[in-house]
């Protein structure tokens, strides 16, 4: 009796560990349930507040994680450890993601608000008729000054940025495509250009900047132009905002050759195990008053074009934030490259951050 006891609680702390053990795994790999949505999106990409709303209006608990670049999210995505309901990539990485089979086709008659949405950002290359995915967020590369040390004509052109003045003081964002961007843009050249010669004519041409250059990092360049250790600095919009808000004396400018223009787009990956509730997601952020709200949360901007009346007047007046259609007909997205391309501007650019002129 006291053996069959014995067996009978072994039996039953094998189930709690079991348990125990399915519920710490489910934790680290997300959650599942039709009242569960998994959420993959940038660091820092949403109002938190935004998500509690949604979870009191709607009943659905969000699972909300993290990635820091395009890269890591379609590795992970593709591994499938996780079924994402939905996910934030960016132009190039939607053409990538639709290519390998990855995403979900939207079904139009289950969203509401899409045309809250501006014609402008809509039907763009990487997505036509948008069948894969709904505007997030969009913005630009553009150059960042201390208007204590240079004012705008100092940098409001790529080439500009060659000048012997700014020796050892330009702050770079850390990716290929943005920095041979600039050696392509200064020449005249498309930023998606598998043109060998003119590629090899950007490396060269950058070969003599990286002298002008201080330091090639990410998050950090907020907080050294906050703290003006730097003067100068390459960045995206959403980035130069939120250094504009913290010191009164930066300002951000596009270059007059153009630049970047990107966007970064809800899609629901393939994987999805509720669907219904990611749909039920982006309806409740294209809503006007959620997406401005949002926007003001992360300082990017919105292309929701609905949720203008609710940005303050000196925000959606910006020209640099918000440019006219002259300017941003001088601007491109990033196309995926395929692996060939891809591989030759990883390669490029790593010489160049190892080069010191």
């Amino acid at each position: 009796m006291k053996k069959l006891r014995a067996l009978l609680i072994g039996i039953v702390l094998i189930i709690v560990v079991l348990i125990a053990g399915s519920r710490i795994l489910s934790q680290s790999s997300g959650m599942s349930g039709a009242k569960v949505i998994n959420i993959y999106n940038w660091g820092d990409y949403i109002d938190p507040e935004l998500i509690s709303e949604f979870e009191k209006k709607t009943g659905y608990k969000v699972n909300y994680e993290t990635f820091d670049s395009n890269e890591a999210m379609l590795t992970k995505i593709k591994q499938g450890g996780t079924s994402y309901d939905l996910a934030v990539p960016s132009d190039y990485m939607i053409q990538k993601m639709k290519k390998a089979h990855l995403l979900k086709p939207l079904d139009k008659s289950k969203i509401k608000g899409l045309n809250n949405i501006s014609s402008q950002f809509l039907n763009q290359t990487f997505d036509r008729n948008n069948r894969y995915s709904v505007p997030y967020f969009w913005g630009t590369l553009g150059v960042v000054y201390n208007d204590k040390y240079f004012k705008e004509s100092d940098v409001d052109s790529w080439n500009k940025l060659w000048n012997k003045k700014f020796r050892g003081k330009i702050m770079f964002v850390d990716g290929a495509r943005e920095f041979m961007g600039i050696g392509l843009a200064s020449l005249g050249y498309s930023l998606n250009s598998k043109n060998d010669r003119e590629l090899d004519r950007a490396y060269n041409k950058l070969k003599s900047l990286t002298g002008n250059t201080k330091a090639i990092v990410s998050d950090e360049i907020k907080m050294y132009m906050e703290n003006e250790e730097s003067s100068v600095a390459v960045t995206y919009s959403g980035e130069a905002s939120e250094m504009l808000a913290e010191n009164k004396h930066l300002h951000y400018v596009l270059p007059s050759e153009g630049t970047n223009l990107w966007f970064d787009n809800i899609v629901i990956p393939k994987t999805s195990k509720n669907t219904k509730g990611a749909y039920a997601f982006i309806n409740f952020m294209l809503e006007p008053k959620n997406a401005a709200k949002n926007a003001e949360y992360i300082g990017y901007a919105t292309p929701n074009e609905k949720a203008m009346k609710y940005l303050p007047k000196d925000v959606i007046d910006d020209k640099q934030f918000y440019p006219g259609k002259s300017l941003m007909k001088k601007m491109e997205v990033y196309e995926d490259l395929g692996s060939r391309y891809i591989e030759k501007y990883n390669d490029l650019y790593l010489e160049l951050k190892m080069y010191r002129h």
